[in-house]
C-alpha cells in the first residue's frame, strides 16, 4: 500500500491518518496516535485536550478518500479535493485524548453519479468512541479554484 500522503491531497497539520493497515476493494482500516502537541490542543481544552469530533469524522473521511482514490486507480490520482457531500448518524461514544491510538475504519457501500456513500467508525483499544455514514465526492480543481 502506498504511503498516506502519497495518495491524499491533504498535509500536516490536516492530515490525520498515519498509516494504512489493510485494504480490501470494499474497507480499509489505518491507524493515527494523537499527538499531545497537534494545534487543536492548544484550544481544546487547556489542560484538558480533548479531540474535537468534527475531527474524529475528518479522519475516518480521510480513510473513505484514502479507499475511494485507490479504487479509482493510479489514473485517478486525487485530480480534485475529496470533499464531504453529506454526514449522518454521527455518534460519539467517549473522548479520544493525547496519546490513543486509533484504529479507523471506513467500507465504500455504494457510488451513484460520482457520489461515494460510505460509513466507519474509529475504536480504542477495541471501544468504539466514534461512528458516522457519509458521503464523499471529488471535485475538480477548476470547481476548487
Amino acid at each position: 500500500m502506498r504511503p498516506v500522503i502519497e495518495v491524499l491531497p491533504h498535509r500536516p497539520p490536516f492530515l490525520f491518518l498515519d498509516e494504512v493497515l489493510q485494504m480490501d476493494e470494499r474497507t480499509i482500516v489505518a491507524r493515527r496516535v494523537v499527538r499531545g502537541d497537534e494545534p487543536q490542543f492548544e484550544g481544546h481544552y487547556p489542560g484538558r485536550p480533548i479531540m474535537p469530533g468534527v475531527l474524529l469524522c475528518e479522519t475516518v473521511v480521510q480513510a473513505g478518500a484514502y479507499l475511494m482514490a485507490t479504487l479509482m486507480g493510479e489514473d485517478a490520482k486525487m485530480k480534485g479535493a475529496p470533499v464531504v457531500a453529506r454526514l449522518n448518524n454521527v455518534k460519539f461514544k467517549q473522548m479520544v485524548t493525547p496519546g490513543d491510538d486509533l484504529e479507523v475504519h471506513a467500507e465504500h457501500l455504494r457510488s451513484r453519479a460520482g457520489a461515494h456513500m460510505m460509513k466507519g467508525h474509529i475504536l480504542v483499544k477495541n471501544t468504539m468512541v466514534c461512528s458516522l455514514e457519509f458521503t464523499v465526492m471529488l471535485v475538480d480543481d477548476e470547481s476548487t479554484e
